[in-house]
């Protein structure tokens, strides 16, 4: 039996990362350069990996005004992704365990859990808050979630966006469903054991029916 659902944060609960590549995308196009797609796939869902101001301040030969041109400053409006609030819902009237299983910082996560109205239904938040060691793929995190929830592998369910979230998954021995996003549906999600486009295509009573029969 299935009693616990962790999630992946940026891409997967809310999809901050297409937002924030559009926008390197248009400021890359405003100084005369295109943003490298595979060099920026190296970065998601990880820390420590590609920077994109980094990469367009050595293209144009100059420092850029970072807090001016920060895309991640302007995400205030961004939705959680179709089907997760109805999936939260449902998690907590099953009363399963639900945690956030995240590369970024706490002071990054919290702050989007209270905008986006979900701050109060997590079990367990762990976040890698800038430890490289830490970050996905290295699963840590994801057994320290599991750990947290008093549960093992067999019997959670984890939801991620990027090759690297899914690395961490499995490697951490979950049963892993990809729902990638505009930008990480051009990546090889293959490794997942199950791939959806929106978590509305597959309600939580199906996929825990479907994980049943494994």
């Amino acid at each position: 039996m299935i009693d616990a659902l962790l999630f992946d944060f940026d891409g997967t609960i809310w999809d901050s990362e297409t937002e924030v590549f559009r926008a390197y995308s248009r400021l890359y196009e405003e100084h005369g350069h295109e943003l490298p797609f595979d060099r920026l796939a190296q970065a998601v869902g990880t820390i420590d990996g590609f920077d994109p101001a980094d990469d367009l301040e050595t293209l144009i030969g100059r420092d850029l005004e970072r807090e001016a041109i920060d895309p991640w400053n302007a995400l205030e409006g961004v939705p959680l992704r179709a089907g997760v609030q109805e999936y939260l819902d449902q998690a907590r009237a099953r009363h399963l365990r639900l945690a956030i299983v995240s590369s970024s910082s706490a002071d990054w996560v919290d702050p989007h859990l209270l905008r986006l109205g979900i701050a109060d239904v997590w079990d367990a938040i762990l976040t890698a808050n800038g430890d490289v060691d830490l970050a996905k793929p290295n699963p840590q995190l994801y057994r320290d979630a599991l750990q947290h929830l008093g549960t093992v592998p067999e019997r959670a369910i984890a939801f991620e966006d990027s090759p690297h979230g899914i690395m961490a998954a499995k490697a951490a021995g979950l049963y892993c469903v990809a729902c990638p996003n505009e930008v990480t549906a051009r990546l090889d999600l293959s490794a997942a054991d199950l791939i959806v486009g929106s978590l509305v295509d597959l309600p939580l009573d199906e996929l825990l029916e479907r994980r049943a029969l494994r």
